[in-house]
């Protein structure tokens, strides 16, 4: 899972307001993120050729908290009374700018259910900060794609490069092992 704000990017929105609806300040998502699993979803941008093959995976390019740099998925937590589709659309367009364009049908499946776990070792997904359930998503887009946010680039990568040992090992918490699931599911695992 990437780190991603649990708190609103807003520069005109201080911490000492109460958090708009269905979003938790920093106390409380830490305290719920000790008591219970949360919902995510993660989301693999593709492109696709004219019929309908995987061509290209957008993986974003970030600085991890211990100052690492990291292929990250898009991804990001559920809100409080928000669909699926909605969370997805939401983060897809946090992560990859407003005009991505994404192709998310009107009743998303998922390709997998990745649980992560802060304990590594107990599946191939670990977040040290919670247990959380993300339901995963291979998400054609065919817009202007720019990296937004903590991201510090965006870089389309043909299935074979995104599931090379090098690639690989620039992911973190198991999302290699995710994006790997995720080009067996279209038929592109080399």
């Amino acid at each position: 899972m990437t780190d991603t704000a649990d708190f609103p990017p807003d520069d005109n929105y201080s911490r000492d307001e109460p958090a708009p609806a269905g979003w938790l300040s920093p106390e409380e998502i830490a305290a719920t993120r000790s008591r219970v699993p949360l919902v995510y979803v993660d989301a693999i941008p593709v492109r696709v050729d004219d019929s309908g093959d995987v061509v290209a995976v957008g993986l974003l390019l970030r600085v991890s908290t211990d100052g690492l740099m990291t292929r990250a998925l898009v991804s990001g937590r559920v809100m409080y009374h928000e669909r699926i589709r909605d969370a997805l659309l939401r983060h897809i367009e946090k992560d990859l700018g407003p005009v991505a364009l994404p192709h998310v049908p009107a009743s998303p499946q998922p390709f997998t259910v990745a649980e992560y776990f802060p304990t590594p070792g107990i599946t191939a997904y670990h977040d040290p900060r919670q247990h959380a359930v993300s339901l995963a998503y291979v998400v054609p887009v065919s817009g202007d794609c720019r990296p937004q946010q903590n991201a510090l680039d965006l870089a389309w990568l043909t299935p074979e490069q995104a599931c090379s040992d090098e690639v690989q090992s620039e992911m973190r918490g198991g999302q290699g092992v995710l994006l790997r699931q995720a080009m067996a599911f279209v038929g592109r695992l080399p």
